[in-house]
């Protein structure tokens, strides 16, 4: 560090006289970093620029690639998906017609965990957070006249991914879309589930083995899509701090690299075509350094601890979300103004792909026009600020690189700390994560409760008497609607060749041979996200987690 005789001199005398009037004692971001009354040269070392780098090389603190925006913009994406298939199917045509880039997927509950919409599980759930999807038939109700060489899809399925991507693919097939040119992702991330959202089926040691067999099949036949979003927006919407959300969501990584190796899978074949999700919080500058600190950290864990030797296995892409939870009911118009706040911090962090939350998203499922504006937030954030025409605008800022270098070594800490555990699994089994997070989300709620962490509209600055807002409300008759047409499906396929297609399934489990080719055949005879789900844990077994005290 620079010599920072001034800034003690300052701090000392002309700080000094008028600290005692600061609004607080103390200032801190929302991992707890202390934030100092100014930075400087003295705030960074001699080895800055070599932290650094430059846009589109090692350690890509500053962008995965050379131009960035200057070259495209980030994908436009808006998270959709409710009742049946073809309700969601009209959403993504109006969206798309609205100038959105890339579609991205929302599944209810029971097809989230793998069962059928008339299971007795799945009453007053089905269609209820997403769109229900039960076989063959529902993709292609919920794709019609999309063309899916044309656009790119993200789907956030975990439990069931392997079921649904098998779907899509033949989508494509019955589209004549080759899958050497389907784009999209898939969430795939299941260790998140046992430590934050709980969406899982399956135990883990069976979970790692579909995520693994996805990654080989798709190296060798659908080589543009990225089999894994390795999610840190639930593990921060469960209360985890951005440190956390760093940590967490790169130790994950490291224990999917480690079942790839582990199943013979080699690291450059695969490391490409990871890809990370984060979440965008209120606290604009944490959250760019947050996602500067991690494309460092993923590009020296890839090129150290694993070895690989091509560039982009060692590049952290990544998509965000806006972070509902910090969506508030009351006032809701106040979350267009905390959502472009948040756009902006992704956008100004280098993110690859954005979904803005609408207005209405903490009373009810968004209407059509607050999905345009959380929409038109981005556009115009891309077309308007200035902001994307330069690569990492805040790089240099003695403040973001401070912050930087403080959450990279905070997190690096936090992983040394799982990995003496046995690394993310061990210790998500032990209640490691599951703990400190709880931790953090009392402390949160608790400086809420006591007005040290002003919510506007919630503990400051409410009104006495709320003007509603219209909200969408999905129809129950949807339920029914979805229930029949499965009985449809149900008596007009080939029972015999549904039953042929997961007694293979049952084998190939109970076995080593790779999932997803059986899988996919199961799905084309219109077998049922509940009948292959059930297969597979008749062999994998269900699993509970751990008691958390």
């Amino acid at each position: 560090m620079s010599d920072d005789t001034g800034y003690r001199r300052w701090f000392e005398t002309t700080f000094a006289a008028f600290a005692p009037g600061q609004r607080r004692e103390r200032f801190e971001t929302s991992s707890g970093i202390e934030v100092e009354p100014v930075y400087g040269s003295w705030s960074t070392d001699e080895e800055l620029e070599e932290r650094l780098g430059m846009p589109g090389e090692y350690p890509f603190t500053r962008g995965v690639y050379p131009t960035m925006y200057r070259g495209r913009f980030w994908t436009m994406r808006q998270y959709a998906g409710f009742s049946t298939a073809a309700e969601s199917n009209r959403r993504y045509r109006y969206l798309l017609d609205q100038g959105q880039t890339g579609l991205s997927v929302a599944f209810d509950l029971p097809t989230q965990i793998g069962y059928d919409s008339d299971d007795e599980l799945s009453l007053g759930e089905v269609g209820r957070v997403g769109v229900a999807i039960d076989s063959l038939a529902d993709m292609e109700t919920l794709f019609e006249k999309i063309p899916l060489d044309k656009v790119s899809t993200s789907m956030t399925i975990n439990a069931t991914a392997a079921v649904l991507l098998a779907m899509y693919l033949v989508v494509a097939r019955k589209q004549g879309v080759g899958w050497d040119a389907v784009t999209g992702t898939i969430q795939n991330d299941i260790l998140k589930e046992y430590i934050a959202r709980g969406t899982y089926r399956f135990p883990p040691g069976p979970s790692l083995r579909l995520i693994t067999d996805i990654f080989a099949f798709c190296h060798a036949e659908v080589p543009r899509f990225n089999t894994i979003s390795i999610s840190g927006y639930h593990i921060r919407e469960a209360g985890a701090t951005a440190v956390q959300e760093v940590a967490f969501t790169l130790a994950d990584g490291i224990e999917y690299v480690k079942a790839a190796l582990g199943a013979g899978l080699d690291v450059d074949g695969f490391a490409p075509r990871l890809s990370f999700f984060f979440n965008a919080h209120n606290n604009l500058f944490e959250e760019v350094a947050k996602y500067r600190a991690a494309r460092r950290l993923w590009a020296g864990i890839m090129r150290e601890r694993f070895g690989a030797k091509k560039p982009k296995s060692w590049m952290l892409r990544f998509h965000t979300q806006t972070a509902g939870s910090t969506l508030t009911a009351q006032q809701p118009e106040n979350n267009v103004v905390r959502v472009a706040l948040q756009a902006l911090a992704a956008v100004l962090g280098g993110t690859q792909s954005l979904h803005t939350n609408a207005r209405d998203e903490a009373l009810a499922l968004p209407s059509e026009d607050s999905v345009r504006i959380a929409l038109r937030t981005q556009q115009i954030i891309a077309h308007e600020s200035g902001v994307t025409d330069v690569v990492d605008p805040l790089g240099g800022s003695w403040f973001v690189e401070s912050l930087t270098d403080r959450i990279e070594a905070e997190a690096r800490a936090l992983i040394d700390r799982i990995d003496d555990q046995g690394g993310a699994l061990a210790a998500i089994e032990r209640g490691f994560q599951q703990r400190l997070i709880a931790d953090a989300a009392y402390r949160a709620q608790r400086a809420i409760e006591r007005g040290e962490q002003v919510v506007v509209g919630v503990n400051r600055f409410t009104v006495e008497h709320e003007t509603p807002i219209p909200t969408m409300r999905v129809d129950q008759a949807g339920e029914r609607e979805q229930i029949e047409r499965l009985r449809e499906v149900r008596a007009g396929r080939d029972g015999a060749a549904v039953e042929r297609c997961l007694a293979t399934l049952v084998e190939a489990a109970r076995g080593g041979a790779n999932l997803m080719p059986p899988i996919i055949e199961a799905v084309a005879a219109y077998a049922t996200i509940g009948e292959i789900a059930g297969a597979l844990a008749g062999v994998f077994g269900e699993y509970r987690g751990p008691a958390l005290v």
